[in-house]
């Protein structure tokens, strides 16, 4: 290795010995803020969940109750005659839930953490992932692989010390969900699914909370507020879960990092107006953001169903019958955030991605046809592979049909005919399309098991997924 190799590689070790060091380091201050709290939450003086600052004055005088370090941190809050003491005061007393620290949840929870609110809970179950990156800006690459709970946590704690956050590594389900959420006045849904939605939203209503629930897909973004004084919940627009085809997430679609951004930081903002009384929160009406015509609409939505089955006029929706509704069962959406595996074709029609390198280095005639959407094959693709979209599958078959013809004729020494097989990113498209290939006579044809993720995982480490 030359000499600028060799500092390369010193460098790179110390970079990594520095992002390990500053991890245990925001570890162990988290604990030992974790242990004052506890300290002084034994102390009525501290009742509010708020450390004190070592400059503080509990003796100050002013009939507020705020210290001078509290006026200097919230000043900028202060000099707002429609906002001032008062409200600042309500958020220091607040409480508010976020139900994920991804996307919608990262800005949220930094500005809640900065603006004052006296106790921010989190919620999620997932780690930090190098994807997250581009979006969920509360996390960063030294957490990687770690809980997004805890990275969420140091960041908020990192920003104000002087609040209290409490951490829920888990998942939020019927089995918690009354009990977690119950301990908080306000919540905000950044989860990306919907029987969460659903969950959340009916959880709700048991417990008389408002919820802040945002959106974001692709280029835009959504925002409102359910069940708050008297307008209208999540079931009472939705009664009838929308069918699994429109139900799209950004680990599909892809999204616009800024764009869950934008919506989060509203999230935010409707929350704050809540806990502090101060503005017209967005119940009974929907923010509409579209960032490419960087436009902005405001709906009215329909009021509070009377036949709603959670919140109308007759509804009995109870704690036990939320903890045995079946989210997953009502939405036929899995709750979990794992990509969807479908299982359509029987095991002689499917080939796994192993399998199908043996065939290729032994030089076996075939067709190779991704069905992903264009954009999709230009980001990565195998050699030799043929694109064609399982929209204009249909449309293309005699492409195929000349293809298979071709292989064939120069593998005629061989005296075999050509196959067929299918790939996509994950394995779900090609089943559908091997499927469809059967019917139109091409029993030759074969799915890739898992698709382009299944060859980097067990044939090409190298191979770039997305």
């Amino acid at each position: 290795m030359d000499s600028a190799g060799e500092d390369a590689a010193r460098i790179l070790r110390e970079i990594e010995s520095l992002k390990d060091t500053k991890t245990d380091i925001e570890r162990k201050i988290s604990a030992l803020e974790a242990q004052l709290r506890e300290i002084y939450s034994k102390d009525d003086t501290f009742s509010n969940g708020s450390l004190p600052s070592i400059s503080s004055n509990s003796d100050s005088g002013l009939a507020h109750g705020l210290s001078p370090d509290m006026i200097y941190r919230y000043s900028r809050h202060l000099l707002l005659p429609s906002f001032g003491v008062q409200g600042q005061s309500s958020l220091l007393k607040s409480s508010i839930l976020v139900i994920g620290a991804g996307g919608l949840g990262s800005p949220a929870l930094l500005y809640l953490a900065a603006c004052g609110v006296g106790r921010i809970g989190i919620v999620d179950h997932d780690v930090v992932e190098l994807n997250n990156l581009h979006r969920q800006i509360i996390h960063t690459e030294a957490y990687i692989g770690q809980s997004k709970v805890e990275s969420a946590a140091a960041a908020c704690r990192s920003i104000n010390s002087t609040i209290e956050i409490v951490e829920h590594k888990e998942a939020f389900r019927t089995s918690n969900a009354l009990e977690i959420l119950s301990k908080y006045d306000i919540v905000i849904d950044a989860t990306d699914n919907v029987p969460s939605r659903y969950m959340i939203n009916d959880c709700c209503i048991v417990l008389g909370k408002p919820l802040v629930s945002g959106a974001a897909l692709g280029l835009e973004g959504q925002l409102t507020v359910y069940n708050y004084n008297g307008g209208p919940c999540y079931r009472c627009l939705f009664p009838t879960p929308p069918p699994t085809t429109a139900c799209q997430r950004c680990s599909d679609s892809g999204v616009l990092g800024v764009v869950p951004g934008i919506i989060g930081c509203l999230q935010a903002l409707e929350a704050i107006k809540i806990a502090s009384a101060v503005g017209e929160p967005l119940s009974g009406r929907m923010l509409l953001f579209d960032a490419l015509s960087a436009r902005i609409r405001i709906v009215k939505l329909r009021g509070r169903s009377s036949q709603c089955e959670v919140c109308g006029e007759n509804a009995a929706f109870t704690g036990k019958q939320f903890r045995d509704f079946d989210y997953e069962k009502f939405t036929q959406s899995p709750l979990s955030t794992s990509p969807l595996k479908l299982n359509l074709l029987p095991t002689d029609s499917r080939i796994s991605s192993k399998e199908y390198n043996e065939r290729l280095v032994n030089g076996e005639a075939h067709i190779l046809v991704d069905v992903r959407p264009a954009h999709h094959f230009k980001i990565v693709s195998l050699p030799n592979s043929v694109n064609i979209p399982l929209s204009s599958l249909e449309a293309r078959l005699p492409e195929i049909s000349s293809a298979l013809n071709e292989e064939e004729c120069k593998g005629k020494d061989s005296g075999s005919s050509a196959h067929l097989y299918v790939i996509c990113r994950r394995g779900n498209d090609s089943q559908r399309a091997v499927q469809y290939l059967h019917k139109m006579g091409f029993t030759s044809a074969r799915d890739i098991m898992g698709g382009l993720e299944s060859w980097s995982h067990d044939v090409d480490p190298s191979f770039p997924t997305y």
